[in-house]
């Protein structure tokens, strides 16, 4: 029996989302130990290089190729829900190659806009360089990274979410003893926490195909006669790129964000910085929620099972309710503590702190987004929630950013920005769903 078409809906919405939860968190955990071994050993400008604009490039180049991969575990959700052995095997070897041919191109366009990018944010000159360097190292890992990013994706696309946790898990103790190898005791610095990060992501992709490659049943992967099937690329692409421009888009706002955070300063940079890797315990639990739903939805859209699609989605929803309310009295309770795990630096304790207290209660504002959009995307439907992010998110902090902060200049106003869109976003998805025009072929 797959249990994912049949049986009770609560028991296979957890058995798929605590495997990817933990999966997430310690892929997540692999840029956190970065900015925990750099700030305790390195310093606040290096924190600021790691942390600041830097990791948000990354967030552009890499959030573009995830919405394609996307793509690719829609179609193979949906195929392994319908038994379609023919297509489940043209997705997957299609899927494979693509990664390689965009990890080339990122790779490629990561290396040249480095350093523009950086000046167009408005990067201080003291961590300009440091941030230059990280980012040449790391987008020299982006093929392997994109490899096992889409190597998961077909194993959660046929119901295997214990697989990705395992390899991630592996992947993060090895980032571990690295960072401490090259940072405390070879003094590398910079350098060698984008190496570490690299050498791990080969790691994993490695151990993902050579997976994939043994489990026939899941993927009917050839590593040596792989194509790209025209007809499952265009499918691919229709899915994945409106989710590649929503993601970089969304990174695209942030960035600005970003932008705005550097004109107060070091201090504000690094108190940003730490609060991103903090705040991605609340988004890593809420996009597993969509990822999860995504899945299940596709399967069962792939079955005809409709009903259990829409019981699934407000499941997940209570779900997401207990386990933000449950990270927000954290945050509110714990900040500092957990802030002092990355610096002592009290001026960066107290800024980071601030921006932490100030929006952790709009969280409940933006789990709408996430559970919503992944039931949406399962059945297909791509375009519809882009537009609907693009514009609610994406265009109206842009407006805010450009006409409210240059008006009133402080951190609030800038944040301000992410309550304020949230709000409207989930509003739209809400009309969208229970239109139920996504159920539509």
């Amino acid at each position: 029996m797959n249990s994912i078409t049949e049986g009770n809906i609560l028991e296979a919405l957890l058995k798929f989302f605590f495997p990817i939860l933990l999966g997430t968190f310690f892929q997540q955990l692999y840029n956190t130990i970065d900015a925990i071994v750099i700030g305790q050993f390195a310093g606040k400008e290096a924190l600021a290089a790691v942390g600041g604009s830097s990791a948000v490039f990354v967030q552009l180049i890499v959030g573009f190729f995830t919405g394609i991969t996307n793509g690719g575990g829609v179609i193979i959700s949906q195929a392994y829900g319908a038994k379609a052995s023919s297509t489940l095997s043209k997705t997957v070897n299609t899927s494979i190659l693509l990664s390689i041919i965009g990890g080339i191109a990122m790779t490629v366009l990561g290396m040249i806009f480095a350093r523009p990018i950086l000046r167009i944010t408005k990067c201080p000159d003291t961590v300009l360089l440091p941030s230059a360097i990280y980012l040449t190292i790391f987008f020299s890992g982006l093929v392997p990274m994109f490899l096992y990013n889409m190597c998961a994706g077909i194993l959660r696309g046929s119901g295997d979410s214990k697989t990705p946790l395992v390899i991630l898990i592996i992947g993060c103790f090895s980032n571990i003893f690295l960072d401490l190898l090259f940072v405390v005791f070879l003094n590398a610095g910079i350098e060698g926490v984008a190496l570490a990060t690299v050498l791990c992501q080969i790691e994993s992709a490695a151990i993902s195909l050579y997976i994939l490659n043994k489990k026939k049943e899941a993927s009917n992967l050839s590593l040596f006669k792989m194509n790209i099937d025209r007809s499952i690329l265009s499918k691919i692409l229709k899915i994945g790129i409106p989710a590649g421009l929503q993601g970089s888009l969304y990174v695209i706002s942030n960035l600005i964000i970003q932008t705005n955070i550097n004109f107060f300063g070091t201090d504000a940079m690094a108190g940003w910085a730490i609060y991103g890797k903090i705040d991605v315990i609340f988004w890593m639990t809420t996009s597993t929620f969509g990822i999860a739903l995504t899945t299940f939805s596709g399967q069962n859209f792939g079955a005809g099972q409709f009903g259990r699609i829409k019981k699934a989605t407000w499941i997940t929803l209570g779900l997401s309710l207990l386990t933000t309310a449950t990270i927000v009295f954290a945050f509110m309770n714990w900040s500092e503590k957990i802030y002092m795990l990355f610096t002592r630096d009290k001026e960066v304790l107290k800024s980071g702190i601030k921006m932490a207290g100030y929006l952790a209660p709009f969280y409940f504002t933006y789990i709408s987004i996430e559970v919503l959009s992944g039931t949406v995307r399962g059945a297909g439907k791509s375009f519809a929630p882009t537009v609907i992010t693009v514009f609610g998110v994406c265009a109206l902090r842009l407006l805010w950013l450009f006409i409210a902060v240059p008006a009133n200049q402080t951190i609030k106003t800038v944040l301000f920005s992410y309550p304020l869109t949230w709000t409207v976003t989930s509003i739209a998805f809400w009309i969208y769903f229970l239109s139920n025009r996504w159920l539509k072929n």
